[in-house]
């Protein structure tokens, strides 16, 4: 496991993006209020269980202590108005609910023990996601809070401490999986701290994500809470789609921002983070299909005439489009997923699902940008890619047990003499994995510790090559070392073992994961 991983950053009051979370190692348990652990306060069964305090209208209920605005509520600890919830000590209709004791039904609470939004998840406690929750252990909006202290949207963690699937582990029950979220960024931005404790702010749309960033006056912290909802179902055709004008929420000159979306949200919009726009979140976003073709990139971190971004942290997203080949675009009718250009440094991508895609991370927009930057990329799934996993001019990455499955035109793609560390990855059904073509000048590699050893592995896992007609090309059909990494990576870390990224990495990585990271032992 990552050793210095530490517990997500995520609500308003979140002591999650707090400057004040150590570097404890990453099976540490979380600061009080935190983004839980597994067994933290707030864990997998969760004060408020099945009869217990906390229900749809349980003791506490709807708006009395501990309910859905009291202590630990929406808005502040005592809730909308006073200490123990919106209008008196013990709720707006009375302690124990609004029909009796533990529910508005039944002992239990509407839909299951624990509750539909008290308490203990979003459905219940064990209810119909998980034991903890479907958002979260420490209920949807219940003690903990959505904006409460004890975390984004409960003690626990943003979507549920233990998991998805069951008490102590996204995964499987008893933790298989999943190891606490992280507090800090490990890499080269683990200088990031977002928002920190910054009271945050709901917003359900590109406008009102908008018009927050535009009201903040770029010191202090913005937190943003993400809640609206998009249905790419609704978007039959993708070659009618890209050629729609963009879409892009614009982070210019102002720094110490966090967007978090909760669980279940979705957005057709993009995030463009430029000039000096520094110390920079961006989690549990799930970012799809967008309208604008090339000039609309899911995340675009840009340098300007005003400054450069520094300290940028991508976690736990989903980003996707399509692998359709538009007439008028070809393998361009959407662009970017993960773009750093001009300057950008200082970046970790960690734990995001970035699958059905063209061209997916560039870092240096030509030949001439060659700033050195410094990123990078940990526990991401590529897959079904085309190309640009990342593809990397100049600078200096990491790229550290990630997932690579079905690559079909290039994987990672080192030039104009950047290096690339590329340690304990997965490779499969991957077209030319490692290779710098395309340019001016090669870039450069060290291979180590991933689950290919020797070139008598491609058949193994089906890994395959083509020369490409660009000169220079070198690919890395002898899986050999071109150059050893030449800087110290300035962060310590361990590297999980490959096999692992196979077996359980799908079960972390993206969005609506609860921030989990990979637990391998």
């Amino acid at each position: 496991m990552l050793k210095q991983l530490w517990v997500p950053v995520l609500l308003c009051s979140l002591p999650l993006l707090s400057p004040g979370c150590g570097n404890g190692a990453n099976k540490s348990t979380s600061a009080a209020g935190g983004a839980g652990v597994a067994t933290s306060a707030g864990g997998a069964i969760v004060t408020g269980g099945s009869t217990s305090s906390g229900g749809v209208m349980s003791s506490g209920g709807s708006n009395a202590t501990g309910g859905i605005p009291g202590t630990g509520g929406i808005l502040a600890a005592g809730g909308v108005t006073t200490a123990g919830g919106a209008t008196s000590t013990g709720g707006s209709i009375s302690t124990g609910g609004t029909t009796g004791t533990a529910g508005a039904t039944a002992t239990g609470g509407a839909k299951a023990s624990g509750g539909s939004m008290g308490t203990g998840g979003a459905i219940s406690t064990g209810g119909a996601k998980a034991t903890g929750g479907a958002i979260a252990t420490g209920g949807a909006i219940g003690t903990g809070g959505a904006k409460a202290t004890g975390g984004a949207i409960a003690t626990g963690g943003m979507l549920s401490t233990g998991g998805t699937a069951g008490t102590g582990g996204v995964g499987a029950s008893g933790g298989a999986a999943a190891g606490p979220p992280e507090s800090k960024p490990l890499g080269y931005g683990q200088g990031t701290t977002g928002g920190g404790s910054a009271a945050a702010v709901d917003a359900g749309s590109m406008a009102a994500v908008q018009a927050a960033i535009d009201a903040y006056s770029g010191a202090g912290g913005l937190v943003i809470h993400y809640t609206g909802k998009f249905d790419y179902a609704t978007i039959t055709d993708p070659c009618t789609q890209w050629k729609l004008p963009a879409q892009i929420v614009e982070i210019k000159k102002k720094g110490d921002i966090t967007i978090l979306g909760a669980d279940g949200s979705a957005v057709n919009f993009g995030f463009h983070i430029a000039s000096s726009s520094s110390n920079i979140i961006i989690r549990n976003m799930t970012i799809g299909l967008l309208p604008g073709g090339d000039a609309a990139d899911a995340i675009s971190i840009e340098g300007m005439s005003g400054g450069f971004p520094t300290n940028v942290w991508i976690d736990h997203n989903e980003l996707f489009s399509s692998m359709a080949e538009c007439t008028g675009a070809g393998d361009s009718s959407f662009d970017g997923l993960i773009d750093m250009k001009k300057g950008a440094d200082n970046v970790t991508v960690s734990y995001n699902y970035i699958h059905d895609h063209h061209k997916g991370s560039l870092n240096g927009f030509s030949d001439s940008d060659t700033e050195v930057r410094h990123v990078t990329f940990h526990h991401n799934i590529f897959e079904n890619m085309g190309s640009r996993t990342p593809l990397q001019r100049g600078g200096y990455s990491h790229l550290l047990n990630n997932r690579f499955s079905t690559i079909t035109v290039s994987g990672a793609n080192i030039r104009m003499d950047g290096y690339a560390l590329i340690e304990g990855n997965y490779f499969e059904d991957a077209h030319n994995p490692v290779t710098s073509r395309d340019s001016s000048a090669l870039g450069y590699w060290e291979l180590r510790g991933n689950n290919i050893a020797t070139p008598a592995d491609f058949t193994k896992f089906n890994i395959t090559w083509a020369a490409s007609s660009s000169t220079p090309t070198k690919d890395a059909t002898d899986w050999t070392t071109t150059k050893v990494f030449p800087v110290s990576l300035g962060y310590t870390y361990a590297v999980d073992p490959p096999q692992c990224l196979k077996d359980k990495l799908s079960s972390v990585a993206g969005a609506g994961k609860g921030l989990a990271t990979l637990k391998c032992n």
